[in-house]
């Protein structure tokens, strides 16, 4: 038996699906919040559920319709090398975070990622990543009162 693009896709977007799942059942809760109708629980496991069932879909009807011949899989149309550098970058983002926060990390993330994709016009690059991060940083904080740290760095600077 041999497995084609979509069904590879589908048994990663699979075991995703299960481990967030898992995870999601580990979410700690309020004292009678297991009673409740809706609980911090309750999206993420929805969200495990729908992807588990979409991935199992993909699995199902991903070999109907299709030529048995063309059953090989192809590495050719991918940039693998920009893929690695996404992954790079998600990385110092995940790591700039902690030092600088999150508004200035996410600005140069969206900055680095838009560049890395091939935009190199500078005007471009910096209205489509700051507006953005300012957007999200003020719907996560101001809207819905999530608390995010200023960043260590930023902190030693400013001396808040």
């Amino acid at each position: 038996m041999t497995l084609n693009k979509d069904q590879i896709g589908g048994l990663i977007f699979l075991c995703l699906s299960l481990t967030y799942g898992y995870y999601a059942g580990q979410v700690d809760m309020l004292p009678g919040d297991e009673f409740e109708p809706f609980n911090a629980r309750s999206l993420p496991l929805a969200l495990a559920t729908l992807g588990a069932l979409i991935s199992a879909l993909l699995l199902t009807t991903s070999s109907l319709g299709k030529d048995r011949n063309d059953d090989t899989l192809s590495l050719a149309g991918f940039d693998l090398l920009l893929t690695g550098k996404m992954l790079g970058l998600i990385v110092l983002f995940g790591l700039a975070l902690h030092w600088i926060g999150f508004l200035l990390s996410t600005a140069l993330f969206l900055l680095a990622g838009y560049w890395l994709l091939g935009e190199r016009r500078p005007k471009m690059l910096l209205l489509s990543s700051v507006p953005f991060a300012i957007g999200i940083w003020f719907v996560l904080t101001q809207l819905l009162d999530i608390y995010l740290a200023p960043g260590q760095l930023i902190t030693l600077l400013m001396g808040a």
